[in-house]
Order: C-alpha cells, then sequence, then structure tokens
C-alpha cells in the first residue's frame, strides 16, 4: 500500500511540472519571462511540497530536513529574482540566507542527536 501511496505522488509531482512547463500562468507573473515564470511555479510547488512535509513529518528528522530545504528554495528565490531585476544584492541576501540556514541545520542536528552546543 505504501508502494502505491509512493508512486501516486510521484505521478502527481511529474504531471504538475508537466503542465506549469507547457502551460505557464502568466497572469499573474506578468512582470516576468516564460522562463522565470515556470522557474518561480516549479520553486513554489517545491515549497508547497516541503511545507506539507513540515506538517506531516512523523519524525523531527523529516521536519529538520524540510526546514532545511526551505532555505535552499528561498534561495533560489532570491537568485530568480536577482536574474530578473538585474541587481546584485539578491545574491548577497542569498549568501547570507545560505550561511545562516546552514548554522541553523547544524544546531538542530545536534540538538536531534541530544548533544549540547559546546561539545
Amino acid at each position: 500500500m505504501r508502494y502505491i501511496r509512493y508512486f501516486l505522488g510521484l505521478l502527481f509531482i511529474i504531471t504538475i511540472l508537466i503542465f506549469i512547463s507547457f502551460f505557464p500562468i502568466s497572469s499573474l507573473l506578468w512582470w516576468q519571462s516564460g522562463a522565470l515564470s515556470r522557474c518561480f511555479f516549479v520553486l513554489l510547488l517545491c515549497f508547497a511540497l516541503c511545507l506539507l512535509r513540515l506538517m506531516l513529518g512523523p519524525t523531527p528528522a523529516d521536519r529538520a530536513v524540510a526546514i532545511d530545504t526551505l532555505g535552499i528554495l528561498i534561495v533560489g528565490f532570491c537568485a530568480l529574482l536577482s536574474i530578473h531585476t538585474g541587481r546584485d544584492w539578491y545574491l548577497d541576501i542569498a549568501i547570507a540566507w545560505a550561511l545562516q540556514s546552514f548554522i541553523g541545520a547544524l544546531a538542530i542536528a545536534k540538538y536531534l542527536e541530544g548533544r549540547g552546543f559546546d561539545d
């Protein structure tokens, strides 16, 4: 039964990605090109799936991985904004966010392992 759920979930994700790649919703993102809007919607889909894993994660480790993945997606959003606007300070925000996300992931991993922060 579990493999059927995995297969149906994978089929759903592939269907959504194909739909986004062939039929972008341009009325919502009139300021972007077609490729950027497709990338934006794929990142939004990944963001929604990570939030779902964050809420439904059966273990704290699953939730920690979902939080780390959300940090990576925010860096991706900053990179897309930098490409579209041509301003490099979005990349500075992305680098700072990536460093902070890395330190946060280390702290969560040490907490889940049961060790203190000074070990």
